[in-house]
């Protein structure tokens, strides 16, 4: 060996050894291979399980849809705010002061919460300047709008647009930032994001980002984060990375052509990577997602995967970041209550109690022919775990 060939050599093995450990690995905004339509992990099922789920809401003949919710810092208080009807309809609003063991009779609601025309989202966020918490509720198409409670949910200001824009699902999330401002997604296909509400054919899904600067109560002009017809992603669901650098959002396609697809961001959604699939084992509709005191994550869903055993259904996955951020399918699936209907259930709340149980909370089709109504459910992650050695 010379003396000029000793470095490119070393060169070389270092490329090597370093390629070595990412093989395998997606490169950051580079959209891996397709992912199969179906998934190998096991399944945990609850749906049978006596005592397991808790009726917050039921009310004969009538559409109970849509619910997300908010645990306040007592560790114990959750808000619970959902559509009578199929996403348009009066909201409702409901406390659990137990964790979710119990709930509340119907609160009382400003009177513009009746003319919600969508999906209301309920979300806490914390001026950075006076450092004062707050409640925001947000109703979506056009114009976009936004009730805010200063008092942790005992009172609400009326619904008021939030801008000249609209769009569904308003928002899929609102994520505290490093620089202790706001950020929060959510889509359109072209029929709400303007009063012209226009949709072309195809359809082009567009998917956007808003900041707040003021503890959520203004919101910049919405940014296009991606736009596309081929695919049809929206419903973004975020999860900040162990170490905080990172923020990924995990999208439903509604083609049903493709499976989830998830972007991350490492520059505190600036921008954003190309989107790419997740596995069938976390494609599903409206991800929510929080860490166990383990640091693995659970993540609840409508199950869309196009081979799968319990699809249509409530299910949770499994598994940690390190599986999202590498396209691996995760640790194991949790059927959590059997939905009776093709498709609609599932626009979950996920909370987890100081204890580490999570309290997770939906609407489905629970009843063959009877009307979609909300109910709750809790559970460890070891619980599951020591569930997985029985059939």
């Amino acid at each position: 060996m010379t003396r000029q060939t000793a470095p490119f050599l070393a060169v070389c093995v270092g490329l090597f050894v370093v390629l070595s450990e990412y093989a395998g690995r997606p490169a950051w905004g580079q959209p891996p291979a397709p992912m199969p339509a179906g998934y190998t992990i096991p399944i945990i099922d609850l749906d049978a399980d006596e005592g397991r789920h808790v009726v917050v809401d039921r009310e004969q003949g009538q559409y109970l849809g849509h619910v997300t919710t908010v645990l306040l810092e007592d560790g114990k208080t959750i808000l619970a705010v959902y559509p009578k009807g199929h996403g348009r309809g009066p909201i409702v609003y409901k406390r659990s002061n137990d964790g979710g063991l119990s709930w509340s009779d119907r609160l009382p609601t400003p009177e513009s919460w009746k003319t919600s025309k969508e999906v209301p989202t309920i979300h806490r966020v914390i001026d950075p300047q006076t450092g004062k918490r707050r409640l925001i509720l947000w109703s979506g198409l056009y114009p976009a709008r936004l009730a805010v409670s200063e008092d942790d949910g005992q009172s609400w200001s009326e619904l008021k647009p939030a801008g000249d824009w609209g769009g569904i699902v308003v928002m899929g999330f609102v994520e505290k930032l490093r620089n202790r401002s706001c950020l929060a997604m959510f889509h359109d296909d072209g029929r709400f994001f303007t009063s012209e509400n226009k949709r072309t054919d195809p359809p082009v899904f567009t998917l956007y980002k808003t900041f707040s600067d003021d503890g959520g109560l203004s919101w910049s002009v919405p940014e296009p984060v991606w736009s596309g017809s081929d695919i049809h992603l929206c419903e973004p669901g975020c999860i900040r990375s162990p170490d905080g650098k990172t923020l990924a959002v995990l999208l439903r396609e509604n083609s049903r052509q493709r499976n989830s697809h998830v972007i991350f961001s490492r520059d505190e959604g600036k921008t954003w990577t190309t989107p790419h699939e997740l596995p069938a084992s976390l494609t599903g509709d409206r991800h929510t997602a929080k860490y166990a005191p383990d640091g693995r994550l659970f993540i609840s869903f409508r199950d869309t995967a196009r081979q799968s055993p319990t699809q249509g259904d409530w299910v949770g996955w499994v598994g940690t970041w390190d599986d999202i951020a590498h396209g691996r399918e995760g640790q194991y699936r949790v059927r959590i209550k059997d939905n009776k209907h093709r498709w609609d259930c599932a626009y979950p709340g996920v909370e987890v109690l100081s204890d580490g149980t999570f309290v997770v909370t939906t609407y489905g089709h629970w009843e063959q022919g009877e009307q979609p109504y909300i109910i709750s459910a809790r559970f460890t992650l070891e619980e599951l775990d020591a569930r997985l050695d029985r059939p």
